[in-house]
């Protein structure tokens, strides 16, 4: 297996790993999207971490994650815009033997919502994670029912409607269900380390 892409591009983004320069684009994306997305996600960063420093440290790790092929996140931003992060895709843990399986996250700046973004970004790294760098034969996403845009993003994808979990992740003060999807790749043969 080689290492995963650390820069993709598409039509009208530009995907980026994570790295430890970016510290300050990031922290102004959750600066700026932090109401938006506290319905849908646990809150990242946490409370006490909005400063500088802590985003350069969880970067760092991301990096590592990213090089090890721990996990794998995106950030995106506009090719005219290169230096304003409006979201982010990324695979967690990404499980190897017999499963052959990450799970899917991703985030969008309330600003760019509506102009097929996301599904340019999750296009681009489904193809990578179901290359031969990542190698991947399932990618699994949990939604929470009630967010219609990821629900029919999913449906656009492809993804599979595998069955409702409850009291699946901590969201908001509360535990909250999600609906589980999953794809998988077609040509996904034996697996590459057992």
């Amino acid at each position: 297996m080689t290492t995963a892409c650390r820069r993709i591009s598409t039509k009208r983004l530009a995907l980026a790993a994570p790295d430890p320069d970016q510290a300050a684009a990031v922290a102004d994306f959750f600066g700026r999207n932090t109401a938006h997305l506290a319905p849908w996600e646990p809150p990242t960063p946490p409370p006490d971490g909005d400063s500088i420093g802590h985003v350069q440290r969880k970067l760092a790790e991301g990096a590592e994650d990213f090089a090890t092929g721990r996990a794998h996140r995106w950030w995106l931003a506009l090719t005219d815009a290169p230096d304003r992060v409006i979201g982010s895709v990324h695979l967690s843990s990404i499980a190897r033997g017999p499963f052959q399986s990450g799970n899917l996250g991703y985030a969008l700046d309330r600003d760019c919502q509506g102009q097929g973004l996301m599904h340019e970004a999750l296009t681009a790294v489904i193809n990578e994670a179901f290359s031969a760098r990542i190698h991947l034969h399932r990618i699994q996403a949990a939604i929470r029912p009630d967010n219609r845009r990821s629900l029919a993003l999913a449906d656009r994808l492809g993804f599979a409607d595998e069955g409702l979990a409850h009291d699946y992740l901590f969201i908001a003060g509360a535990w909250r269900d999600h609906r589980l999807f999953a794809i998988t790749n077609p040509e996904f043969g034996v697996p590459l380390d057992g």
